[in-house]
């Protein structure tokens, strides 16, 4: 099977720190290299892959100031589908905007909807709704105007993870910090509950930063370490006691609480968007309506088992079974074809 990987251009395939859909991207595509599937990556040209790589655009925007965003975007999608006829699969995992581009190829186009990032975008979808293949990342994050063939829970490479069976006194939070990540509900939860907090990710919204974290900030209680790389990301979420996922919004997935979990250490998250599809209560993590609860939560954390945590990832979770599932997927399509 020739498969397009269409992946965004904000960031580094894969990622050097933050950057989920390009890391997703990265998983699946090596993954299918390594079942024997023809794929091409169109990602930047700083990107790193066994698979067959295009680009027009050498580095990430997000990475390089210099890049205007929506000219590289529009010089990365047109690259795809001029060539689409030569593929049996085009993945697109670029959101909205190559949809409309579609009808330059015969190629059937799955899209990957990591999201929607306000219902202003719902037009487009709905536009392409019976000329497109969509598929959720959650059941929970769905449009009920979209026609869907699958929901694909995101995989991780389980190799890449540290488990650790003990764990230190101190809670973590890892995500972007923004209004919607709770970075705000993390310091309150760790400070009622008497625990050191460690903080790492890219900082989104520099006045929320400035306004809720930095003033908490303290070396002894309350730390913020940076943008972590993969070895930091390890320590700091394999010896922590529990990952603080306070989200404050309907989040689609969530890629730090599989991360957690496969260190063996427990997320206590807000009962929002797909939490309880990622979580069960009680065994590998607390779901929590508001941060009284996630208080009462962090007491109760020695009730979890490390090993559970590691192996509902193992069993759900797996870099194989998005794969596995991906694969199903382009069948599918192939078959209606």
């Amino acid at each position: 099977m020739k498969i397009a990987m269409l992946a965004p251009i904000a960031w580094r395939t894969p990622p050097r720190h933050y950057g989920p859909w390009e890391s997703v991207v990265s998983i699946l595509t090596e993954g299918l290299v390594a079942r024997g599937e023809d794929v091409t990556l169109f990602a930047t040209g700083d990107s790193i892959t066994s698979a067959k790589l295009k680009s027009v655009c050498a580095k990430g925007y997000e990475e390089d100031k210099t890049i205007i965003p929506k000219v590289w975007e529009c010089l990365h999608i047109a690259q795809v589908f001029e060539q689409g006829d030569e593929f049996d699969i085009i993945h697109n995992h670029f959101d909205f905007l190559p949809l409309s581009y579609t009808q330059m190829t015969k190629t059937p186009v799955v899209t990957t909807i990591h999201g929607f990032s306000s219902k202003g975008i719902l037009p487009v979808y709905k536009q392409y709704n019976d000329r497109s293949y969509f598929v959720s990342i959650s059941n929970s994050d769905r449009a009920d105007d979209l026609k869907y063939i699958d929901t694909v829970y995101h995989g991780i490479d389980l190799s890449q993870f540290e488990f650790h069976h003990k764990h230190d006194d101190y809670l973590v939070f890892f995500g972007r910090f923004h209004h919607d990540k709770g970075a705000k509900e993390a310091i309150e939860i760790a400070k009622r509950s008497g625990k050191p907090l460690i903080m790492a990710g890219i900082i989104q919204d520099e006045g929320y930063f400035n306004q809720y974290v930095k003033p908490a900030l303290n070396s002894d209680h309350i730390q913020y370490v940076g943008v972590a790389d993969a070895q930091q990301r390890n320590t700091l979420l394999s010896h922590a006691a529990a990952l603080l996922h306070p989200i404050q919004f309907d989040e689609p997935f969530g890629l730090s609480v599989i991360e957690s979990m496969a260190c063996g250490t427990p997320v206590i998250a807000f009962n929002r968007g797909s939490m309880p599809e990622l979580i069960i209560h009680g065994e590998n993590g607390f779901l929590c309506n508001n941060t009284d609860d996630a208080v009462t939560a962090v007491k109760c954390i020695d009730e979890i088992v490390r090993e559970k945590c590691q192996d509902h990832v193992k069993h759900h979770f797996s870099a194989d079974a998005m794969v596995d599932n991906y694969l199903t997927v382009y069948q599918k399509i192939l078959a209606q074809q």
